[in-house]
């Protein structure tokens, strides 16, 4: 429940600090007084967006701060699946800046207004005139219906599997769409994988060729190139090597008597011995180099094929047609995947339909079977607050495509008068009407939920009198399961509050603020006779007020 409303330099508030009942609160006061501001700033902090020109003062931040006691209420997973730490009584706080920017906090850990909607959705259920427009949708209508039905793990799978089931769905329709284009590519891709595929493509293998062919085509000059070392180094009269032979004599004579210079002679053997192996290479070579041109011919036209193949696919190596073949390979083969997947997404499909008709069916079994419960307990609060011969009919239709919440298409249809036929709510139903079936829905769901508050705002239009006092006792009765904040212009119903709250402007300077007051039990009478009979009441306006206090009470 709220337990605390801390509300600092918001709108025509300089400072306000609210405890709150744990039962049924009532809020009064006079029209523009700033009974809405304070609802505003609550908004606040369940997540509605900020504007900075609410600045009380411009100069200074605004600060909402909500303390929630929420020990009895189940909500610490909710808690843990936002990562946040949990305490029973936890605080919620907006920080509202001049520049127009700002901060939220959930027991001081800074939050998204996301997280506030979510939390918020969990702790305050704030119904309004405008709110009971709600009662006109289908989705409004059908979470009524789910509530009294109780099956929210039914539901919950219901809404897993049909999320699968849409996603399956998607991606089903992705893939086909998919499929179609590669089909219409499959030939072109084929045909020139099989190009890629015969041309036998190895790495390297253009380096090579291209190598063979420089020496195929300059065999003769290579041969020629070579004969002539060879001459140099052993055939003609002054070789190579015959030198050296004179040379390492004569340093071999030398070094008898210079026995310190060994090394040079050592040195020379070395490299003669060297030279010889150098010189049968090269003649080895100059009688191997032949010109073949039959072979010539072979790599001319492969290296043709290699070319003419990257000359088309507009790459530059043999190693980038080999990748290019890959991809084209992965692109045919796609289409086999795809068929592949698409079989397995219908079998899924297919599975998460059968399941989703048994959830269905199960949801709508309990909403039909409950929709009678709902119909009579209507009828019945209706009764009570002026309206005995109201009837509300819930209408179940079944749909063949799967919904959001199952197959069930939901009506409310109304009658407000005897012997009216029953149309649909948002045709017949007046104002007045409606927020009395909001209310009686109201409660009905009470019965069954942990939501810890509940806030009506001013929907006491369109009735009075002995109606107003019905309504009165009704969200009394409602405050017996959870904390009930009513903001009302009907002394009725604020006769029934266990606290009771006054808003009032006040001129201070030159500025008017709005201030609140917990009125004691003589400030009740007082408030309850002005409501009655003006501002100055008569004597007996105010035993009027006593007297309903007292029936309150």
């Amino acid at each position: 429940m709220l337990s605390k409303l801390l509300i600092k330099n918001y709108a025509l508030i300089d400072a306000l600090d609210i405890n709150f009942d744990q039962q049924l609160n009532i809020i009064t006061g006079e029209t523009g007084a700033g009974k809405s501001i304070i609802m505003g700033a609550l908004g606040l902090i369940l997540g509605n967006r900020a504007e900075s020109k609410y600045l009380f003062d411009a100069n200074t931040k605004c600060v909402i701060e909500g303390h929630f006691y929420i020990k009895d209420y189940q909500l610490k997973d909710v808690f843990d699946t936002m990562d946040l730490d949990y305490e029973d009584t936890s605080i919620i706080r907006r920080e509202i800046h001049a520049d127009g920017k700002s901060r939220s906090f959930i027991n001081d850990t800074p939050v998204n207004l996301q997280t506030l909607k979510i939390l918020g959705e969990k702790l305050i259920d704030i119904h309004s005139q405008h709110a009971t427009l709600q009662i006109n949708t289908e989705a409004f209508q059908l979470m009524v219906l789910d509530s009294i039905a109780q099956h929210p793990e039914t539901l919950e799978e219901y809404k897993r599997k049909y999320k699968l089931y849409k996603t399956a769905i998607a991606e089903l329709r992705d893939l086909e769409d998919a499929l179609a284009k590669t089909k219409a590519e499959h030939d072109y891709f084929q045909f020139i994988f099989n190009e890629l595929e015969q041309a036998n493509l190895v790495s390297g293998e253009q380096q090579t060729l291209e190598s063979e062919q420089a020496q195929l085509v300059n065999a003769e000059e290579i041969k020629r190139y070579f004969h002539l070392a060879s001459t140099a180094m052993i055939s003609n009269e002054s070789n190579l090597l015959d030198g050296l032979k004179s040379i390492i004599s004569n340093v071999q004579n030398g070094i008898q008597y210079l026995p310190a210079q060994a090394s040079l002679l050592e040195r020379l053997q070395s490299s003669m011995i060297e030279l010889k192996d150098i010189s049968n290479e090269i003649e080895q070579v100059s009688q191997e180099i032949t010109m073949d041109e039959e072979r010539l011919s072979i790599v001319n036209e492969r290296l043709s094929v290699l070319y003419n193949l990257q000359q088309k696919h507009r790459l530059d190596s043999i190693e980038d047609l080999l990748v290019f073949k890959e991809e084209t390979e992965e692109k045919i083969l796609s289409s086999d995947y795809k068929q592949n997947q698409i079989e397995k997404l219908q079998n899924d499909i297919s599975a998460l339909e059968k399941d989703l008709h048994k959830l269905a069916g199960l949801l709508s079994e309990n909403r039909t079977k409950l929709s009678k419960t709902l119909e009579s307990e209507i009828q019945a609060v209706l009764a009570r607050v002026g309206m005995p011969w109201a009837k509300l009919k819930v209408e179940i239709k079944k749909q063949a495509l799967f919904k959001a919440s199952g197959c069930d298409e939901v009506s409310f249809l109304f009658a407000a008068n005897k012997g009216q036929t029953v149309q649909s709510i948002n045709k017949v139903a007046s104002g007045g009407e409606l927020s009395r079936v909001m209310l009686a829905i109201k409660s009905i769901i009470a019965k069954s939920s942990s939501l810890p508050t509940m806030i009506f705002d001013e929907i006491d239009t369109g009735i009075s009198g002995e109606v107003a006092l019905r309504v009165g006792e009704l969200m009394e009765e409602l405050s017996e399961k959870m904390q009930v904040i009513s903001i009302t212009h009907l002394p009725q119903i604020a006769s029934q509050g266990n606290s009771h709250f006054k808003v009032f402007k006040e001129d201070e300077g030159d500025k008017t603020k709005s201030n609140i007051a917990l009125l004691n039990h003589s400030e009740r009478i007082m408030e309850i006779a002005q409501m009655l009979d003006g501002a100055n009441p008569e004597d007996t306006a105010i035993e009027h007020a006593k007297k309903m206090l007292k029936k309150g009470a």
